[in-house]
């Protein structure tokens, strides 16, 4: 076949050795920029701002996660990894979408399957890519599948089990709309069977609307008849499994990440003592309320992976005391109206920073919350130390802001790794 590499990134790489390895597939890389990563010698191009309207001569355009498939124009088969993957993987898939804590849930999901004595694969956003180890894969294995709305857009092919976390509006820099960010998300569930299982949100409009429309089995979280938190403890129905201290990760949102993992892995561990072990094994994901450092009595927290509203909700509620958030970035189109009513039921003062500190502020505005501050252009230590100024006794230091990171970083793993060389900074200097 004639296959054009739509994209040449991270996945775009793991593509262009997949489609290689036949040796009758003439590969050409297409990109609108200079890709960054090595091209392969002899490799085939099309580079340019209108790379991807000229594809009319190829039979497969194998596009990477972030290229919406209406700006690919085309007389071939629009295809994507996701797509190649579960088209072909001879083993059960877990799929976990959601808007936030997809990589912790799904982290959860290996860690009780491993200590149940699975052999487990996690790919996608968070694990390897997912046609490297294809090869590698039998039929008794688990793949543990982290999938996005991009991943998702034009799946045609849904998981065994499918997990839908909470949704909130996110990524709106590239989907449309709302509507099509939805639609791409509920694609996790459209091609289940009545024999295939979706575990929902059932606390979140759009995670219910998705199950509305589903022909799987349906199981809601938290539900007392399945996985649940009762008196501090995980139950699933009458069956209690361990304290909720055997999770080695803070806030309610990861009560609830851990309640659909149990969900989603009951089906293939039946000893309770087990599910407990996961759990406990699992100790957190870098920049997902990473503890950084305790300086001068303030403890401070790496929750860069926040770029929602509702994960810097989330993070503020894990905490009780006083507490300085650092919130702002760039723009993914969101909402900050619910942020700005949850700041004010917090001991707590906003550092705002990036194109959306104006946009905060105004949402803070209107809601009478005034402890806040904009910081223009700063660097990460300017902000740390601002931060620390700021702070009360005993209180805690977040980042966790509500944004996307560029602009200002070349990401949100760059984000967090500079918070915590400033802090450990701060720390060098009280000393």
């Amino acid at each position: 076949m004639k296959v054009a590499i739509a994209g040449y990134g991270l996945e775009g790489e793991s593509n262009y050795r997949y489609w290689a390895a036949d040796k009758n597939n003439q590969l050409t890389i297409i990109d609108q920029k200079q890709p960054e990563r090595d091209i392969p010698s002899g490799a085939a191009t099309i580079i340019g701002d209108e790379a991807f309207e000229k594809l009319q001569d190829f039979d497969l355009v194998v596009r990477t996660a972030g290229l919406a498939p209406r700006k690919i124009k085309t007389n071939g088969k629009i295809w994507s990894a996701t797509n190649e993957f579960f088209a072909n993987c001879p083993a059960q898939i877990i799929g976990v979408t959601g808007s936030k804590g997809k990589g912790t849930t799904a982290s959860l999901i290996i860690s009780i399957l491993k200590q149940a004595g699975k052999r487990v694969w996690l790919v996608g956003n968070i694990g390897l890519p997912p046609l490297d180890v294809i090869a590698d894969i039998q039929p008794d294995d688990i793949v543990v599948y982290e999938l996005s709305s991009f991943q998702l857009w034009d799946l045609e092919k849904s998981p065994y089990i499918a997990v839908i976390l909470f949704i909130e509006q996110e990524h709106l820099d590239v989907h449309i709309d709302m509507a099509e960010y939805v639609a791409a998300k509920a694609n996790i569930t459209k091609y289940q069977t009545p024999d295939d299982i979706l575990i929902y949100n059932q606390s979140n409009l759009y995670a219910q609307n998705i199950a509305k429309q589903s022909r799987a089995i349906l199981v809601g979280y938290p539900d007392a008849a399945k996985a649940h938190v009762s008196d501090g403890y995980f139950y699933y129905g009458d069956n209690r499994i361990c304290s909720v201290d055997a999770l080695q990760l803070i806030g309610q949102h990861n009560l609830d990440n851990a309640c659909a993992a149990i969900d989603a892995t009951w089906p293939f561990v039946s000893d309770i003592s087990v599910i407990q072990e996961g759990l406990h094994a699992f100790t957190g994901l870098p920049h997902r309320l990473q503890f950084v450092s305790e300086v001068d009595g303030v403890k401070y927290y790496d929750d860069s992976i926040a770029t929602t509203p509702s994960s810097a909700i989330a993070a503020l509620r894990a905490f009780s005391g006083p507490k300085v958030i650092i919130l702002g970035g760039s723009s993914k189109g969101a909402d900050f109206s619910d942020l700005a009513l949850e700041l004010i039921k917090h001991e707590v003062r906003a550092i705002l920073i990036g194109d959306e500190a104006e946009k905060i502020a105004r949402a803070c505005q209107a809601v009478g919350f005034s402890d806040y501050e904009i910081i223009n252009n700063p660097t990460m230590g300017t902000v740390v130390n601002r931060a620390s100024f700021l702070v009360q006794p005993g209180g805690v230091v977040l980042l966790s802001p509500a944004s996307a990171s560029f602009g200002l970083f070349k990401n949100y793993v760059d984000r967090g790794n500079q918070f915590q060389a400033a802090v450990k900074a701060l720390g060098s200097n009280s000393k």
